[in-house]
C-alpha cells in the first residue's frame, strides 16, 4: 500500500506543501526551530504556571491562555483531585459558563458535531465532558475541532484523506470520535482500548478500509502501562508480519503500549470481517519530541511499517492543518495552526514582556517663583498605566541573539 511517509520534511515540494504555505506561516517568519523555554515569571503572569509540565507542554499551555485571552473568554478552574476543596485559576482553561456555549470549538458547525457524539456515545467512551468543553489543552476537543467539520461533509472528508494520507480511502463514507467496535468484548482486545477518530469507507479498489488515528497535543506519548493482557499477546501471534518479536516487553511498556493496543484491535477488527484493509495513524505536532520519539520506538518493532498488514504511519499535527487548507477549508486550517500551533505568537509575547516599560518624558522645570517656593503640598507623580498591546509576531529568538 502506497503511504505518505512519516513526518514529512521542509524540503518536501509536493503540492500541498505550496497551497498550505501561506495559511501555516502567515507572518513569512519561516518554521520556527524550537519552542522557547518560557520564564517562570511569564507562565506566572497568564496564569499557566505548571511545575509537572516539561518544555513542550509549558509552551503549548502558554500558547492556549494567549488564544483565550485575545477572545476575551473567561478564565476556568482546575480541581487537583488530590486537593478537590481548593481549586486554582488556570490560563488554559475557560469557564464553565464559556464552555457551554462551545467555546472550546473553533467553528460553530462543530458544536452539533459534539452534541450528537455525546448523545451517541458507545457504551464505556472515555468522554470528559468538563475536559472536553473547557480544557483549552485537552487532546479531545483537538479531535473535534480537526474532524468535525469533515463529519459534515463526507465529500470534504474524502479531499482531506486524499492529501493526508493517499493512497489509503478513495472514498469517506464516516468519521468515528472515541471509537471501539466493542470494548471489552472478547471477539476484539478484552479492554477499554479506543480511538480518537476512526474514518471509514473504501480504497480504489473498493475494498472497505479503516484509518485509525490517536492524536496526541501537548501529550508525552507515554502513559502508564496497565497489566500486560493475554488478549493482545493472542492477536499479535495471529497476525503474521505485523511485529518483529511478538513477545518483545517493550511493546507493553508505557512508550509503546498503547500503539500496541490499538494495533492489536485494528487486526481483530479485520479479523471480525468489520473491514478488508486498516492503516493506523498517529498525529502529533512537529516540535512535541517526546510523542514523536514514543511512534520511533515503536516502529521498530514492526516488521514492516510501511508496508505491513496494517501501516503505521505517525505524522505531524501541521500536515494534517496543511491537508484541510487544501481539502477546501483554509480559514479553518488557519484558525487551527493560529491556535495549536503557531509558535511565534509565543515567541512574540516574550519579546513584548522583555522589552522596556514606555515611561513619562519629563516636563521642563519652570524658574523659580515666590509661588513655587512655598511650602504648599504638591501633588505625587502618578505612574504611567501600560496599555495592553496585541501578541507580537516579531521573533523574540532574533532579538536576544543580537543581544548576546
Amino acid at each position: 500500500m502506497d503511504i505518505t511517509a512519516h513526518l514529512p520534511s521542509a524540503a518536501d515540494t509536493d503540492t500541498l506543501a505550496a497551497a498550505a504555505r501561506a495559511v501555516l506561516d502567515p507572518s513569512s517568519l519561516g518554521p520556527i526551530d524550537r519552542v522557547p523555554l518560557i520564564p517562570e515569571a511569564a507562565r506566572r503572569r497568564h496564569r499557566v504556571f505548571v511545575p509537572a509540565d516539561h518544555r513542550f507542554k509549558a509552551a503549548a499551555r502558554f500558547l492556549q491562555a494567549l488564544w483565550r485571552e485575545d477572545r476575551g473568554l473567561a478564565m476556568g478552574t482546575h480541581v487537583n483531585r488530590r486537593d478537590p476543596h481548593r481549586p486554582r485559576r488556570l490560563g488554559s482553561r475557560i469557564s464553565t459558563a464559556a464552555g457551554a456555549l462551545g467555546a472550546n470549538f473553533l467553528h460553530p458547525d462543530i458544536v452539533p458535531v459534539v452534541t450528537r457524539a455525546l448523545a451517541y456515545r458507545e457504551p464505556g467512551a472515555a468522554y470528559d465532558i468538563d475536559r472536553l468543553k473547557t480544557n483549552l489543552l485537552s487532546s479531545q476537543p483537538l479531535a473535534f475541532n480537526l474532524f468535525g467539520l469533515l463529519a459534515r461533509d463526507p465529500a470534504l472528508a474524502t479531499r482531506f484523506v486524499t492529501e493526508f494520507l493517499p493512497g489509503t480511502l478513495t472514498e469517506v463514507t464516516d468519521v468515528l470520535f472515541e471509537h471501539s467496535p466493542g470494548r471489552g468484548d472478547l471477539r476484539f482486545t478484552a479492554d477499554r482500548t479506543a480511538y480518537d477518530v476512526v474514518l471509514r469507507g473504501r480504497d480504489a479498489t473498493g475494498a472497505r478500509g479503516l484509518i485509525c488515528i490517536e492524536i496526541k497535543y501537548s501529550e508525552p506519548g507515554h502513559e502508564p502501562a496497565p497489566p500486560p493482557h493475554p488478549r493482545h499477546t493472542q492477536i499479535a501471534h495471529a497476525t503474521p508480519g505485523l511485529f518483529v518479536d511478538p513477545h518483545d516487553p517493550t511493546l507493553t511498556s508505557a512508550t509503546c503500549q498503547q500503539f500496541f493496543r490499538q494495533h492489536c484491535l485494528a487486526s481483530a477488527m479485520l479479523a471480525a470481517g468489520l473491514a478488508d484493509t486498516a492503516t493506523l495513524a498517529f498525529i502529533a505536532p512537529t516540535h512535541n519530541q517526546s510523542a514523536h520519539a514514543a511512534a520511533a520506538t515503536y516502529r521498530r518493532h514492526l516488521a514492516d511499517p510501511q508496508a505491513g498488514p496494517i501501516p503505521f504511519v505517525p505524522t505531524t499535527l501541521e500536515h494534517a492543518f496543511a491537508a484541510v487548507a487544501t481539502a477546501g477549508l483554509p480559514d479553518h486550517a488557519r484558525a487551527l495552526h493560529r491556535r495549536y500551533t503557531d509558535w511565534w505568537l509565543v515567541d512574540g509575547e516574550l519579546d513584548l514582556a522583555a522589552s522596556p516599560s514606555p515611561q513619562a518624558s519629563p516636563l521642563p522645570s519652570a524658574a523659580p517663583t515666590a509661588r513655587t517656593t512655598t511650602n504648599a503640598p504638591t501633588v505625587p507623580e502618578q505612574p504611567v498605566r501600560r496599555r495592553r498591546r496585541p501578541h507580537a509576531t516579531r521573533p523574540f529568538a532574533e532579538k536576544a541573539a543580537r543581544a548576546a
